[in-house]
């Protein structure tokens, strides 16, 4: 659902479970380890009795499910096929009317643009929280909005925090967020950095966070900074899929946000990336076909009938945009060797295998 360059956006999180499970309730450790009292309800209707019983905790929380010494209470939730509770982790109570709000929101699935927008500035400021599991959930929620979500939260962003925060060795893992909330809210000496780290990336051929950098560059130096990107991933043969895949899904999310980089420009140089790479040509065919840009179907029609060795999600995504195009009727797919490939009931697994927002 969220901007593809965020680790994690795919996975089950926290926040997922308030919105979707019917009961939360904030409750306390009893003198019986399996039982728990409730003292505030978050979502749904209140059990019958004061007490509750939890299973296995989720996320490490065993020591909280155990007991905590914060004296904070346990956030619990449930679904009505299952009769016991599972600990999430400890939060104060004064946060019960953010978490109600939370639980009240809709699934990531039925959000419009508006809606990401409110739910995205309802946990921004929970992001540096003290509260570990606040900040777990604002995390979470953040790394599922659109990448044009995030750009909409400029104004409301703490730039020397999220400086702090890319530099925090102990946030390694949630680098890819703070990398382009620092494109978005940045300034020139940051865009500084970001090129002296992506040039580093660049000559060791390391791939780590190579995507949320390229994104966050671009973000702080605009359309004029694609032409080094072409240069160095779109047209450059040396690269890995790796680094390719990352360069890729950073211009993925700019042409989707058709913001600081036009959604044109982005197919500009997915255009050079195909006749470069003809191999995974059809790793951008996704997105191409999502903006309904049908201009490259003599491209693909022809690397097809070439037979040019192909990595197999490369060509499945090939097939499937030529067969959306309007002409599609007058493909003989036949005569492109792909009458084997079951489209429709195989599922590629490249970078756009998910198309992203």
């Amino acid at each position: 659902m969220g901007c593809p360059l965020c680790l994690g956006a795919f996975q089950h999180s926290d926040a997922q479970e308030l919105v979707t499970l019917p009961h939360a309730v904030l409750a306390v450790p009893t003198a019986d380890p399996s039982r728990f009292r409730v003292v505030e309800v978050v979502k749904g209707e209140g059990p019958s009795g004061r007490t509750v019983e939890a299973g296995y905790p989720r996320n490490g929380h065993a020591a909280e499910a155990a007991g905590s010494s914060s004296g904070k209470p346990l956030l619990l939730v449930r679904d009505d096929l299952f009769p016991a509770w599972t600990v999430l982790g400890t939060i104060a109570v004064e946060h019960l009317s953010w978490l109600r709000k939370l639980g009240a929101g809709k699934p990531a699935a039925q959000r419009s643009a508006e809606d990401w927008r409110i739910r995205a500035a309802l946990v921004l400021p929970y992001l540096a929280s003290r509260e570990p599991l606040a900040a777990e959930i604002a995390y979470d929620e953040l790394t599922a909005a659109p990448y044009a979500t995030l750009r909409t939260l400029k104004s409301q962003l703490d730039a020397p925090a999220i400086r702090r925060s890319v530099a925090d060795p102990e946030r390694l893992a949630r680098q890819p967020l703070y990398l382009l909330l620092l494109g978005i809210v940045g300034n020139q000496r940051d865009a500084t950095g970001l090129e002296q780290r992506l040039e580093a990336a660049w000559v060791s051929g390391d791939a780590t966070n190579v995507g949320p950098m390229i994104a966050a560059d671009l973000e702080l130096k605009g359309p004029s900074r694609m032409a080094w990107v072409d240069e160095k991933y779109m047209r450059d043969q040396r690269r890995s899929t790796r680094e390719l895949e990352a360069a890729l899904l950073a211009l993925s999310v700019q042409g989707n946000a058709n913001g600081i980089v036009s959604r044109e420009r982005v197919i500009q140089s997915y255009r050079t990336f195909m006749s470069a790479h003809e191999d995974i040509a059809g790793y951008v065919a996704r997105d191409l076909a999502s903006w309904q840009y049908r201009s490259a179907v003599p491209e693909y029609a022809a690397l097809m009938k070439s037979r040019t060795p192909q990595q197999y999600p490369s060509r499945i995504a090939i097939v499937e945009y030529l067969r959306q195009s309007p002409n599609a009727g007058a493909i003989d797919f036949s005569q492109l060797g792909v009458a084997e490939l079951r489209i429709g009931t195989t599922r590629a697994t490249g970078p756009f295998s998910n198309p992203p927002k």
